[in-house]
């Protein structure tokens, strides 16, 4: 039997008293889930990934690359179906469906894109529930790098779950979607860059 201090969920009233105390934090399922404290190849990977799609994040295409996106990294999202805020890695919003770069805190419009960068202690909700939730609000494409193992997995939409398009790792040069114009090199992901 439960108790009723047990059996209370963690409310957006929660989540923003702790925000606001400075915790990176999310609610999923009802519970307060404290983001893990990035490794040194968490943050690298994080970092590089934004500057390797640096050229999407722009109004128009053009000489720094094509644009068409709103690109953020830590930003907290609503989905209102699961009641859950996820503060992803990194994600993107088409400028051709939002004309304005989505605001408030946290933002209520559905990502076109996330990106999760593993962390051991939080996996188990990027790789399970996360991808659940975002299956469920249409997401189009969820990615999820992996820096323990060095790899990058690319995943679109479809109707029951979402389809692998892509398992990429070292040595690889990656054309991934949504952002197919432009070749990633898992290399330079991972901090291999020197050449």
């Amino acid at each position: 039997m439960t108790t009723p201090a047990e059996d209370k969920r963690a409310t957006l009233g929660d989540l923003a008293r702790l925000r606001d105390d400075g915790y990176a934090i999310e609610l999923i399922d009802g519970e307060i889930v404290h983001k893990a404290q990035p490794t040194v190849a968490h943050g690298s990977s994080q970092a590089k990934l934004g500057a390797l799609l640096d050229g999407f994040n722009r109004g128009g295409s053009g000489p720094r690359g094509p644009g068409g996106w709103w690109i953020m990294v830590e930003v907290e999202v609503l989905y209102p179906q699961a009641g859950d805020v996820y503060r992803h890695d990194v994600l993107g919003f088409r400028r051709d469906r939002h004309a304005k770069r989505p605001e408030g805190i946290p933002v209520s419009a559905r990502p076109d894109w996330v990106c999760e960068i593993l962390s051991p202690s939080t996996a188990r909700y990027d790789l399970v529930k996360k991808q659940r939730t975002l299956h469920a609000h249409g997401v189009p494409h969820y990615w999820i790098v992996d820096p323990e193992h060095e790899t990058l997995t690319v995943m679109r939409l479809a109707d029951e779950h979402y389809m692998r398009v892509l398992d990429a790792g070292r040595g690889d040069t990656a054309v991934a979607e949504p952002f197919g114009e432009v070749e990633l090199s898992i290399d330079e992901l991972f901090g291999q860059d020197d050449a």
